[in-house]
């Protein structure tokens, strides 16, 4: 059968596990496969772009919802400035003080941005980051991922049941299938940022 719903994907691991009384149970093997997901990949189809503006003298911003790693963060002023991360104890001693500016640094501490210098004017930021995949619930019954990658969320929830059910024997073989397909995925996604042209070196004048 496809897998490529919340309800199908809970159909084909009763099926798999040769149980139809663990009803309750499988959207929690469910919801534990797709934490190790967000935990493990880092995908395209994972990015989002965020723009916010900053505000004068404001050091502290929200991050956004459902963020996991940050892949690029930069204020766009002309030329763009790129941010770089900081540890909070280099943040502390470079920018506690309240001297203010076009950032050049961020660190995160808290849930929270923190920007050095602290913006003097309002600016925009721009950030490329990786967002955690949506959980598939009856509201939300399909994903990308899950549609393009049915074998990472059936695994996925094998592995997280077998133990639930004391059926050790099994685990190791579900992991190994799900390890596997995340490699796999992985690996694909890695290759396609990489195809077509050679790569090329690039200085502060351009491409040489």
């Amino acid at each position: 059968m496809a897998i490529g719903t919340y309800s199908e994907l809970q159909t084909a691991v009763a099926n798999w596990l040769d149980r139809d009384d663990l009803t309750d149970r499988i959207p929690e093997f469910i919801a534990l496969a797709e934490a190790r997901i967000n935990r493990v990949l880092r995908l395209r189809l994972m990015e989002n772009k965020y723009t916010a503006s900053t505000a004068a003298a404001q050091r502290n911003y929200a991050l956004p919802t459902g963020y996991i790693q940050m892949r690029n963060f930069q204020v766009n002023t002309s030329p763009v400035t790129p941010l770089q991360y900081v540890t909070p104890e280099i943040y502390d001693r470079l920018y506690g003080s309240t001297s203010t500016g076009t950032p050049q640094f961020y660190t995160i501490i808290a849930g929270e941005l923190q920007l050095g210098p602290i913006p003097g004017s309002v600016m925009t930021l721009e950030m490329l980051f990786y967002k955690k995949i949506a959980a598939l619930t009856t509201l939300n019954p399909t994903e990308t991922m899950l549609t393009d990658n049915p074998d990472v969320y059936l695994y996925g929830a094998l592995m997280e049941a077998e133990p639930f059910i004391m059926n050790d024997a099994r685990v190791q073989l579900w992991h190994q299938g799900f390890e596997q397909a995340v490699a796999n995925l992985q690996e694909q996604d890695n290759k396609d940022r990489h195809s077509g042209s050679a790569l090329r070196v690039m200085n502060t004048s351009g491409y040489y």
